[in-house]
């Protein structure tokens, strides 16, 4: 019997709560502009649907941003855009990473979809992603990749979106059959593809896009292995293992320069990260910590530092300052890539303790002094500093080593 009880009795139901109810609870007007289509949506919810359809209401009134249109019409209204994760970190949109570095986003009715359209159009984002994906593939048919005069392949697409079409390898996959497939997205319209031998001509092609006016996208190359796709491994003595860890490094520079003025004051100073070339031929990043107010570090290979009154004091590897146990970092609530906030500055004798790429006197010529914070690297040949990396090539440092036994030669304009 207790069985059969079951199918004729009905679950106690509680009480659904009213449309006025949700909005009176979050102080939200019943005339909040773009809720009346919304409405007869909001009839066929359930008790806790309803809870987290005004909640998502809610969080776009506090962020300023617009009500969906209805999920009928946005369905075909749909595109997927592919930007840097700390560009969408910082902007609050919903995304999911797509690869290292780079995050998927999308863009309904000409906006970018905030995590609570979902919430309001009760869908989920695969379901948001077949459809654009759909769209995407059906509006790239017969709008064929375009050879280059160097060998490498251009995608063309009217939309001015070529970056998107990364998510869709059918479209390119099959340009180099047999041969290891490269891939960059310098700007929204750039989609090159190259093979290895190629790599130069790719190299030089993703260059040319960052020097143009183009707002800059991604510029280090990715690489396509079975069905996944990773920044190129190409590792020395390979002759472009170079020029990818400078795009690489570019790349996370822009970052840290888009932090700098995101800071309030009182924080910090953020010490702005730049690249210095060693005698070898190999970037390594830096940055400079004055002395006399707290520093906000970027997480560099080097730290240059300087006093009060202007005087360089060395540059020192990063992965040695745990060595100087007195000073202690935290880290900083930031998007992006990280920054550690010091309040003390090191003594020199601190400082002793650190393994030395660069002593004060070669720091000093390798920069010269612009305003009392900040120092930029000179583009003129250097004395030979070959022993300046000696002890960074103990077997016992803690540099990586990679950067052991580096030294100094031709310096970086990069700032």
């Amino acid at each position: 019997m207790a069985l059969f009880s079951r199918f004729f009795t009905s679950a106690e139901r509680k009480p659904l709560p009213s449309l006025e109810e949700i909005l009176a609870l979050r102080n939200l007007p019943m005339d909040l502009p773009g809720l009346e289509p919304l409405k007869e949506e909001f009839r066929h919810l359930s008790a806790e649907e309803r809870v987290q359809w005004g909640d998502a209401l809610q969080d776009l009134v506090a962020r300023g941003w617009p009500l969906p249109p209805l999920w009928l019409d946005a369905q075909y209204d749909l595109a997927p855009r592919l930007v840097p994760v700390w560009v969408a970190e910082r902007d609050g949109y919903f995304f999911r990473p797509f690869v290292d570095g780079l995050a998927l986003r999308m863009v309904a009715g000409g906006q970018t979809l905030p995590a609570a359209w979902l919430t309001l159009w009760g869908v989920t984002w695969e379901d948001v992603l077949d459809r654009s994906l759909e769209q995407l593939r059906e509006h790239s048919r017969q709008i064929p990749f375009r050879r280059q005069p160097s060998g490498i392949y251009r995608g063309e697409f009217p939309d001015g979106q070529s970056a998107s079409r990364f998510l869709l390898p059918e479209l390119w996959s099959g340009l180099f059959p047999g041969q290891n497939t490269f891939i960059a997205i310098p700007g929204e319209d750039e989609l090159l593809v190259a093979p290895q031998v190629l790599l130069p001509q790719l190299v030089e092609a993703i260059s040319k896009s960052l020097a143009g006016p183009a707002p800059r996208l991604m510029g280090t190359i990715y690489q396509q292995v079975g069905q996944n796709f990773l920044p190129a491994t190409l590792q020395d003595p390979h002759p472009m293992a170079q020029p990818q860890r400078e795009l690489r490094q570019a790349d996370l520079i822009e970052a840290y320069k888009a932090q700098e003025g995101c800071f309030p004051p009182e924080l910090g100073h953020p010490a702005p990260a730049g690249v210095v070339r060693t005698k070898q031929g190999r970037s390594v990043s830096y940055t400079t910590w004055q002395e006399g107010r707290p520093a906000l570090l970027p997480d560099t290979d080097l730290i240059g530092f300087v006093a009060a009154n202007g005087r360089p004091l060395g540059i020192y590897f990063r992965q040695t300052l745990p060595r100087i146990s007195e000073i202690h970092g935290t880290p900083v609530d930031i998007w992006g890539p990280r920054r550690i906030r010091y309040e003390a500055f090191p003594t020199v004798d601190q400082l002793a303790r650190l393994e030395c790429f660069a002593t004060g006197e070669q720091m000093t010529d390798m920069f010269v002094a612009a305003g009392p914070a900040k120092h930029r690297p000179v583009n003129a040949p250097m004395q030979d500093l070959a022993s300046s990396g000696a002890r960074a090539a103990q077997a016992s440092s803690p540099v990586p080593a990679h950067l052991r036994g580096l030294s100094l030669g031709m310096q970086s304009d990069d700032d």
